[in-house]
């Protein structure tokens, strides 16, 4: 069992910044794979960025070198690091326990041109 709070969303203009967090709280078990995941209006849920417990990295090619994902085990939080943000960014973020197919209640993010 793992319970998820995101948090970081607010309304940006295009090309600025911020950062999520996802906050987690039980079996540490389910935290070996955490991804961000976002879903926009009209479209389905996407994958963003993807760690695993070992630190290696993946990212969707609509994000490679702007968005930074990382984690503080210590803190048992997930981050992610968005720069040069577009309108196309514009979604709700939720972070992910894949171990345990946890969601949390995810975050707005929203981009204005």
């Amino acid at each position: 069992q793992v319970q998820l709070a995101e948090s970081g969303g607010v309304l940006v203009q295009a090309g600025g910044s911020m950062r999520l967090s996802c906050a987690a709280a039980g079996d540490a078990a389910c935290l070996s794979t955490m991804p961000w995941y976002r879903h926009a209006p009209g479209k389905e849920r996407a994958l963003v960025a993807a760690i695993h417990s070992g630190s290696s990295k993946y990212y969707t090619h609509y994000v490679t070198c702007r968005f930074t994902i990382s984690r503080d085990n210590a803190k048992s939080t997930l981050y992610l690091q968005t720069n040069s943000l577009n309108h196309e960014d514009t979604a709700v973020y939720y972070c992910h326990a894949e171990a345990c197919a946890g969601w949390g209640q995810g975050t707005q993010v929203t981009v204005s041109s």
